[in-house]
């Protein structure tokens, strides 16, 4: 029971204490949506992402609380959006890189990077897209590297994808591709008008 009590812990909404928050604000109900602010995707051009948000349905059950982006080892991690850096640290034996985003409303919208190798220090203000960190080599967190991008609103977790703007997350135009094999239909003449 204890153990599952420090997973817990580590893993909900009052881990952002541990993480240099203080005292955690709730969200007030009029606080405005995440808005799609990132310039830039937090790890490559178009990381492939290995696993999506999943919110939980009460704050101690299980869920994902983020995504977690595919990457390499020692991959630069970007911030995506200009802000403030809140935490740049070890946590439960992790680097995690924090970064509040300037003008996204009371409270602000944090947020989160791991592992990461932090090359930006608590306090220092960081520009979109410029480099906060380094990915480290196995997290343990996936079956092959990743990040783990999460987003915060007080201590209420969001989907961080909702920070890209749609023309960020396209994978790029759909293409027909020849089929082989396959009969090409008569002109159908008279009968089709």
């Amino acid at each position: 029971m204890g153990l599952l009590l420090t997973l817990l812990t580590l893993t909900t909404p009052t881990a952002s204490t541990a993480r240099g928050a203080g005292n955690p604000t709730p969200v007030p109900p009029d606080a405005p949506p995440a808005p799609a602010i990132a310039r830039t995707w937090p790890v490559g051009t178009r990381p492939l992402v290995l696993r999506t948000w999943d919110p939980p349905p009460t704050p101690y059950a299980r869920g994902h609380r983020g995504v977690d982006l595919g990457t390499t080892p020692g991959a630069p991690v970007r911030a995506v959006a200009p802000g403030r850096v809140h935490f740049a640290g070890r946590v439960a034996g992790r680097g995690v890189v924090s970064l509040e985003l300037t003008g996204t409303g009371t409270p602000p919208l944090r947020t989160t990077y791991e592992p990461v190798t932090p090359a930006v220090r608590k306090g220092a203000e960081v520009r979109a897209g410029e480099v906060v960190g380094t990915v480290e080599p196995g997290s343990g967190h996936c079956t092959t590297t990743c990040v783990h991008w999460g987003l915060l609103r007080g201590t209420t977790y969001l989907d961080p994808l909702t920070l890209l703007p749609p023309w960020l997350l396209r994978r790029g135009p759909s293409r027909l591709l020849p089929v082989q094999g396959v009969p090409v239909p008569a002109p159908c003449g008279d009968a089709c008008r």
